[in-house]
């Protein structure tokens, strides 16, 4: 049976960048919101010895959009990767949509496909640094851990005060809590499933977060290795995750940002002293 990787955001940085990775003697079913970039990225993986690509275009806000994917999926072969790169940023939509897309759908993602998850399967979602920088006490763990609760959506507006940018924080830390909870149910099946938080990255998204942020300046100017990852850097992580090299990898996400994270109370202090 023909091994199946399902990447969303397959058309972004980090989604084409991981498919490239990944394109010889494997076959992909790619999601995305732009039929163009998804024909294009089709073509180029074909072209890098893909067996098989096959594309949809996916809300994945919207639970019928993901299970359409998933029994599209399903049809292809037996599913060993599912990459979750599909999500918004601060500057592309208000706190309700980026809450929306980031959390909900990423919760329908991995209700719909632990279905076809098995001993082979891998599971890697995107969640962001930013994550690691929310004050997030033990009660609001609690209640990312199911944005599918119809008490979900109120509870994150007061939470995230209502912002792009604290929806944004918020909903990439639902994220890594989702992915902490559900690997106990994901290794019931013999699958891993697993997040990445990327740091600042030089991709479309990063770019326009770059130029419309100033926080964004700030985080890379106190980032351990002086200078922005590229997309094939989370790509590469991806496919460690994905990979045999990981077998005992699960529930867990790894930070590939450039040591900023560990960088941050150095960066608080130095912030600190320059306003005295």
């Amino acid at each position: 049976m023909t091994n199946l990787y399902v990447i969303t955001g397959g058309t972004g940085g980090m989604g084409k960048a991981t498919a490239m990775r990944l394109a010889k003697g494997n076959a992909f079913l790619l999601a995305d919101m732009n039929e163009e970039r998804l024909a294009q990225t089709a073509e180029e993986l074909t072209a890098a010895g893909a067996v098989q690509v096959e594309y949809m275009i996916a809300d994945i806000s919207k639970r019928e959009s993901v299970k359409a994917l998933a029994d599209k999926a399903a049809s292809m072969g037996e599913l060993v990767g599912l990459v979750h790169t599909a999500g918004l940023s601060p500057t592309m939509a208000d706190w309700k949509k980026i809450m929306e897309v980031n959390a909900v759908g990423t919760a329908y993602i991995l209700d719909e496909f632990i279905h076809l998850a098995g001993p082979k399967t891998s599971a890697v979602m995107i969640s962001s640094m930013s994550a690691h920088m929310v004050p997030a006490t033990p009660e609001m763990r609690a209640a990312l851990k199911n944005p599918l609760d119809e008490a979900f959506m109120p509870t994150m507006e007061k939470m995230s005060q209502g912002t792009p940018g604290g929806s944004y924080t918020t909903s990439k830390l639902a994220v890594i809590e989702m992915v902490k909870d559900l690997a106990w149910a994901w290794g019931e099946k013999g699958a891993r499933l697993n997040s990445i938080s990327p740091g600042t990255i030089d991709t479309a998204m990063g770019r326009q977060e770059k130029e419309e942020s100033q926080q964004m300046a700030v985080l890379l100017a106190h980032t351990p290795l002086r200078r922005e990852g590229d997309a094939d850097e989370i790509a590469k992580a991806v496919e460690f995750l994905l990979s045999d090299a990981a077998s005992y990898v699960t529930g867990t996400d790894l930070l590939v940002d450039g040591g900023t994270i560990a960088n941050m109370a150095r960066m608080s202090q130095a912030m600190q002293q320059n306003q005295q």
